[in-house]
């Protein structure tokens, strides 16, 4: 059956967005893949957004060649900049749909994906055709919308959240990810392909500089990004979507703010 390459991602493309994913790094968003990459390992990178990642996978793996696919046009202009930039050369960087991979069983030692099986409506068949491209390993980080919690509370950061959460339900998609890795695996049939495990890992926010970023970006995001016509479409107005923004800078700035995210990680290892 052939699928959209682009399920209506629900964050979009603005700068917003594409700084805050642009400080993802293969250290701190990919740890549990790293033991299995070394010199000469082949990659495909699934969903790569602004390249951050990739590029650090990149660095590792090199001279061993890396793929990324991506679905936005946009995404893939950003990364192909940050690639020149870092002088990364062992990148190939093109769009298509993670649900016809463009390549032969077995084509890649590791596929990875971070933050990807969250906004699709079909996330089983997605790690299917992960598991198919792949000769060893497969590696998946999801992040778990519901037990993201922070300190001090405000209304417009919980408004924000159950949002959010309705919002990609409405697209589609399931925003506590994380929780069901070990579901998707075994619907996607990974068990009988090796061995997997389910763990899980956080980012935390906490300290001055750190929590004012995170503050300013996610208020951004609320006004400047797609997420603000997704706001309006559920019947937010100016008022409201404003104290949402606010209440994240006014958080940011609090001396004993802090953030922290559950991500689940699912790794297959191929026998």
């Amino acid at each position: 059956m052939t699928r959209p390459a682009d399920e209506n991602y629900l964050h979009g493309h603005h700068a917003s967005v594409l700084a805050a994913h642009g400080a993802r790094t293969a250290e701190n968003s990919a740890a549990h893949l790293l033991p299995h990459l070394s010199s000469g390992t082949t990659l495909l990178d699934v969903g790569f957004g602004p390249g951050s990642i990739t590029a650090g996978l990149a660095r590792i793996v090199a001279p061993g060649q890396v793929v990324g696919i991506e679905a936005a046009p946009d995404a893939l202009a950003a990364a192909q900049a940050l690639m020149e930039e870092r002088g990364v050369d062992n990148v190939a960087l093109r769009t298509g749909s993670v649900y016809e991979l463009p390549f032969e069983d077995g084509s890649f030692d590791v596929v990875h994906c971070h933050q990807v099986l969250q906004y699709l409506t079909d996330p089983p068949a997605a790690l299917r055709e992960m598991a198919r491209v792949a000769r060893r390993v497969v590696a998946v980080r999801e992040v778990d919308y519901a037990v993201m919690h922070w300190h001090p509370a405000n209304p417009g950061m919980s408004d924000w959240l159950e949002c959010y959460r309705r919002i990609a339900r409405d697209n589609g998609g399931e925003p506590d990810a994380a929780r069901h890795l070990r579901a998707w695996s075994n619907a996607a049939g990974l068990p009988a392909l090796g061995e997997v495990s389910v763990d899980a890992t956080t980012w935390t926010y906490a300290s001055p500089e750190v929590t004012r970023w995170w503050g300013d970006v996610q208020s951004a995001r609320i006004l400047e990004s797609e997420q603000n016509a997704k706001l309006r479409a559920l019947g937010l107005d100016d008022d409201r979507i404003a104290a949402m923004a606010a209440d994240w800078r006014a958080w940011g700035e609090h001396p004993d703010a802090y953030f922290s995210m559950v991500h689940g990680e699912l790794l297959l290892l191929k026998e």
